[in-house]
Parts: structure tokens; sequence; C-alpha cells
């Protein structure tokens, strides 16, 4: 089954964005359970609670359709102990919040060195990090997303994501979010059915398509190695509409969220009318 959606808002309550993805046709999405913008946020109101769960039972979403995304605030490889401390406890927050709404994953940048240490120590971090926060929730999986490796970003490459993921401990609640748009800026070429399954197939030898729990379907106003993190709408940019049809048509890709975060909300309606027309049966 192709899940196939869009990252929403949550403006007035994180149960309108379950209304605004069935307005578009989706059956999958994205939204931040809180302000993106700010380090903290007031708690969930139980009533907001029970209306987003009831919400996702009433219109059929499951907890593995629904992708949200943390703070752009936090870094989990901040080379400094106050920074790294503060982005410890606003991810360790946002994974509480996605317990209390019975959201299974959250998907997260992995983080920076900001040139102040080493790659592999960043890395080390990061995992660190994870492992900290994994062991005071249950049941949410932190889901690394592949980055377009601008500035002193890492997991821009496979190989780095495969090395945050060998240091954590447990590794049942981890995964991966491939952004197509950040990975052909990161060099991956996706210009063609053929390259997109030969990414794919990369990443299975590197990381593993077991860690595969998420995929944010954009293409790229960026050039290919760019490393600059530029969107754009479907088959407008620079990777062209071959790639997502081979993506829809990739059984390696059933069953997780596929999320637009494509530049003209007006269009998603018809982006996802699209994929899910490339998905062919499988939709």
């Amino acid at each position: 089954m192709k899940y196939i959606g869009a990252h929403v808002s949550a403006a007035g309550g994180v149960d309108q964005a379950v209304e605004r993805a069935v307005a578009i046709g989706a059956n999958a999405f994205a939204l931040f359970t809180k302000s993106q913008r700010q380090w903290k946020a007031k708690p969930l109101d139980e009533k907001v609670i029970k209306a987003f769960r009831d919400a996702c039972r009433r219109h059929g979403f499951g907890p593995g359709q629904i992708l949200p995304h943390d703070s752009y605030l936090i870094n989990l490889g901040h080379p400094e102990a106050e920074g790294l401390a503060k982005s410890r406890a606003a991810f360790l927050d946002e994974m509480r919040r996605c317990e209390q709404l019975g959201i299974d994953r959250l998907n997260f940048h992995p983080g920076s060195h900001l040139r102040k240490s080493s790659e592999s120590d960043c890395l080390a971090r990061i995992a660190e990090s994870i492992n900290q926060v994994l062991a005071e929730t249950r049941g949410v999986t932190a889901v690394l997303e592949n980055t377009a490796g601008q500035g002193s970003n890492l997991g821009w490459r496979f190989e780095q994501l495969a090395e945050i993921i060998a240091q954590v401990e447990d590794r049942t609640r981890v995964g991966v979010c491939l952004d197509t748009c950040h990975a052909f800026a990161a060099g991956y070429d996706l210009r063609s059915g053929d390259a997109t399954r030969a990414m794919l197939d990369e990443f299975d030898a590197v990381v593993g398509i077991d860690y595969l729990k998420g995929m944010h379907l954009n293409d790229a106003k960026s050039e290919l190695g760019s490393r600059v993190d530029r969107h754009h709408s479907l088959g407008r940019g620079n990777i062209g509409t071959a790639c997502f049809t081979a993506l829809m048509q990739d059984p390696r890709t059933d069953d997780m969220p596929l999320v637009l975060e494509t530049i003209e909300p007006d269009i998603w309606a018809e982006e996802i009318a699209w994929l899910r027309e490339q998905a062919g049966a499988q939709a």
C-alpha cells in the first residue's frame, strides 16, 4: 500500500492537521506537534490529544501513516555542552508528544558540528543523544533524515547515517527518512528510473532497506551535488518526473509515509493524485 500525503499545517491544534490531510486526498501526512521555531511550547492539552486520536481513527490514519518533524532549532550533534543539553531536552519533549498522540515515529535532521568538532565526534554525539532519549521514551522510533549537506550539516552521505545507526543501542527504534531533494543535492543522481532504483540499492547496501521508515518527495531547484537545499514542485525542478514514478512503483516504498514538502501547497492535491496514478495497482 502506498501512503501518500504532505506536510500540513497544525494551526489551530494538531487535530486540524488530520482534517487538512483529508482535504487534499492524502492517506499520509506530516506535521509539527509544536512550533518549529521555538524551543518550548505549552504541553499538549488532553482535549487536543483526544481530538487528534479521534480524528485519526475516524479518517483511518494509523501510526505508520504519520511522520511528524521536530523543531529546526534542535542540533543533537551540537559541539558545546549548553547547546547539546538544550537540544536533547527539546528532542525528548518532541518524542514524548509523539507518545501522547499515538504516533510511532519522529523525523529529525541529524545535526551539525558547526565547524567546532570532527565529523566522527559529531556523529557519535548524535548517536549518544538518540540513546539517551530512547532510554526515556517508549514506542517511538527516531527517524534520521538525510540532509543536503549545507554548511556543516551531517547526514548527507548514507555512510554517515550508517555510522550513527551503528552506535545506537536499540536499533529497533531508529530509522531513516529519505528526502529526494536532499539526496539529489548531496550527489545521488535521481534523474531516471534506473538511477532512482540504484539509489535505493545503494541505501540498502550501506544502511539497510529495513531502516527506511518514510520519504519526503520533493523535486529540486538546486543542482546535482550542489549541497544546496532548495525544494521544487514535482516535475518542475532538476530531478524530473521519472524519479517519482519509479518510487511509486517500487515495493520498497510500500507501507510508509511518502510526504510532499513541495513549494506550492495549492497543488498538493494534484501532486498526490498524480503520484497515486503512478503507483497504479499498488495505490
